[in-house]
């Protein structure tokens, strides 16, 4: 549970692979200027007469009057490029809005999986990866995501919690046959229902992109640091589950 964690002084990784940080990270990637990320739609309705596009989801359609939601497919270069977008989601910009007491807000995938772990160990601080989940429940592919950062970073971090070693098995059991072995599960069952299997194909390609989103001043924008010195600290690599209601 996130708040069994202390986010003070470490850097949050926002992941909530069906789709909003997959989204958020191609949205980014592709040269939007911001993503505002708010936790409810009349928050994101407060934006309207301003020069932004608005975007919100709630059980995995889009919210009717919006002009889009949180499918990849709508954070193209053609759509987005150069756009401020806010953005509201059932479960991820919750959690992102829950972590903002971390040092540091940073959004990772998939997509961008190998790009962000090779940042984290240069940074060389203690991380909390916060599993979005769906409505306070565990999701496996969140998990799933998790182990895959931790796998990647097992020889570098110290880990100390019981959350990240269940992921990272999970990881190495799934992934030579990721998709597959998604089948089994809950959301994906959700997105099938809404014929919108292309979705999680996207979600689920490896290092698509090279683009980190890092929260500042309230928006995601890129990440443009790409040097950081080791100072040879300790780090506790850490799993949010569940995200508690805000």
């Amino acid at each position: 549970m996130l708040p069994l964690h202390e986010l003070e002084g470490k850097i949050a990784v926002i992941i909530d692979i069906f789709r909003a940080s997959s989204s958020i990270c191609y949205g980014i990637h592709n040269k939007a200027k911001a993503i505002i990320p708010v936790s409810t739609i009349e928050e994101c309705l407060s934006h309207k007469n301003e020069d932004c596009l608005l975007a919100a989801e709630r059980d995995g359609c889009v919210v009717d009057g919006f002009d889009f939601g949180n499918s990849p497919f709508s954070y193209t270069t053609e759509k987005v490029q150069g756009k401020t977008i806010v953005l509201t989601t059932t479960n991820g910009t919750r959690s992102i809005r829950l972590s903002l007491s971390a040092k540091e807000v940073v959004v990772g995938s998939f997509l961008n999986l190998t790009a962000l772990c090779k940042w984290l160990a240069m940074r060389r601080e203690s991380v909390v990866l916060v599993c979005a989940g769906w409505k306070d429940n565990f999701c496996l592919e969140d998990a799933l995501f998790a182990g895959a950062v931790v796998e990647k970073l097992q020889n570098d971090f110290e880990i100390h919690d019981d959350g990240a070693t269940a992921s990272l098995d999970l990881y190495q059991l799934a992934k030579n046959d990721l998709s597959g072995y998604l089948e089994k599960s809950s959301h994906r069952e959700r997105l099938r229902k809404l014929h919108i299997e292309k979705d999680v194909d996207f979600c689920l390609q490896l290092d698509l992109i090279d683009t980190i989103p890092v929260l500042k001043d309230g928006k995601l924008i890129k990440l443009k640091e790409v040097n950081s010195s080791l100072n040879g600290s300790e780090i506790d690599l850490s799993i949010d589950l569940e995200s508690e209601p805000g």
